[in-house]
């Protein structure tokens, strides 16, 4: 560590946690925060539910459980400041609309907004997830190491459980995103990045700047790191890792908890393991970016955009509202954005025809062809240990690529 931490620095950390029905893992992330070696930050909870749930028979149980977990927050002994945001106790539930996950994370990012200053770090946190004593530390370091960031986008880990069928599906999971990831990073893709709730942290500055996160019921880390990346770079490496719980969940539509049900039951097809060569397409079409500026040529991706932009002029209004080459290819930086990309790989990977061990093996053989785990089996009954194996493997890559990823301002 520089030794910023010795000066009279003024930097706070603040963490947003949505919490609904976390009682199980609340005492954990608790004490997670309690051993940190970075000690100026504060912990804004919200705890949340649909205000019917206290009544409905089928759900009552999530809002017993969050007035356990007020309980836990109001009565706690920590050393650390807590404000509780109640929108779980009687009459203060969410109504109509206006409930899930991303507006419990507005919510508590909302909130530090209109107290912090605008250098200070606002960190998105889940309530299942645990990291090491130096974790806000690093992430402040990050910060003053690269002052000119919009976000940080954290590696993390899915630690396993003793339940194997849970372990199966995590690492299914876990395979599916860091195959992504690595082909995005090898394409030097502007959206290179992994959007976890759990692992995102940025300058209260420029959550202002952006007009804040967006309260999609699912999915909100996706779009608002996207939304950050627009509006400037998102560095994807740190040297500390996050560690989410892997469990079965369906309080959101999707996500990793859905993933995981859906997985258990058999059905992966809502995340294969994209073909690389699909990512080839993507990587001509952004480089084609600049010669666009003066004249149409053909690129890869040509039909499904204009097929999802509905038109067959895709880039004539963005020449007319550009004023150079520079803010001509950054505009096409944002119109293709990383929801485009991952339409597009969902909508050509059934074309591949490949299945998701034949997609994953050929992808080690293209990249690693010296050094990778063998894929000889079913990827959904093939022992659990291969499995561990193959997810270990990536995530070694990923972070090590993450690391020496050029940083684009």
């Amino acid at each position: 560590m520089h030794t910023w931490m010795n000066s009279q620095t003024s930097l706070k950390i603040y963490i947003a946690l949505p919490v609904m029905a976390e009682y199980e893992y609340l005492p954990a992330v608790l004490e997670c925060l309690e051993k940190q070696s970075f000690r100026n930050f504060e912990l804004v909870v919200c705890v949340n539910q649909p205000e019917e749930y206290s009544t409905i028979p089928d759900k009552i149980h999530i809002y017993k459980d969050n007035q356990r977990c007020l309980n836990l927050l109001n009565s706690s002994s920590l050393s650390f400041d807590i404000e509780i945001i109640d929108k779980s106790s009687l009459g203060m539930g969410w109504k109509g609309k206006q409930q899930g996950v991303g507006f419990a994370r507005k919510t508590a990012m909302d909130f530090i907004a209109q107290k912090a200053k605008n250098d200070d770090i606002i960190l998105s946190l889940d309530a299942d997830t645990i990291f090491g004593r130096d974790y806000l530390e690093v992430i402040a370091q990050t910060f003053y190491d690269y002052p000119f960031i919009s976000a940080l986008s954290i590696p993390y880990y899915h630690p396993l459980t003793q339940n194997e069928i849970t372990n199966r599906c995590i690492l299914r999971y876990e395979i599916y995103m860091r195959v992504y990831a690595l082909n995005m990073l090898f394409i030097h893709n502007p959206y290179a990045f992994t959007a976890m709730g759990s692992s995102m942290a940025l300058k209260t500055g420029t959550y202002r700047k952006i007009g804040g996160i967006t309260p999609h019921q699912a999915g909100e880390d996706f779009y608002f790191l996207q939304k950050l990346r627009k509006h400037g770079s998102v560095l994807t490496w740190c040297p500390t890792i996050v560690f989410p719980a892997s469990r079965f969940s369906d309080r959101v539509i999707f996500g990793t908890g859905p993933a995981m049900i859906r997985g258990k039951e058999g059905h992966w097809e809502a995340y294969p393991i994209f073909y690389y060569s699909l990512f080839d397409r993507v990587r001509i079409t952004f480089e084609a970016f600049p010669k666009l500026y003066f004249e149409n040529i053909v690129t890869p991706m040509d039909a499904f955009l204009k097929d999802i932009f509905r038109t067959s002029d895709i880039w004539g209004p963005l020449r007319k509202n550009s004023r150079n080459e520079k803010s001509f290819v950054k505009a096409c930086m944002q119109k293709i954005d990383a929801l485009r990309i991952f339409q597009f790989l969902k909508r050509y990977q059934p074309d591949v025809k490949k299945s998701d061990e034949i997609c994953l093996k050929e992808f080690l053989m293209h990249y690693f062809p010296d050094n990778h785990p063998p894929i000889n089996e079913n990827l959904d009954t093939c022992d659990i240990n291969a499995l561990q194996k193959i997810r270990n493997f990536l995530a070694m890559k990923e972070y090590s690529y993450r690391q020496h990823y050029p940083l684009l301002q």
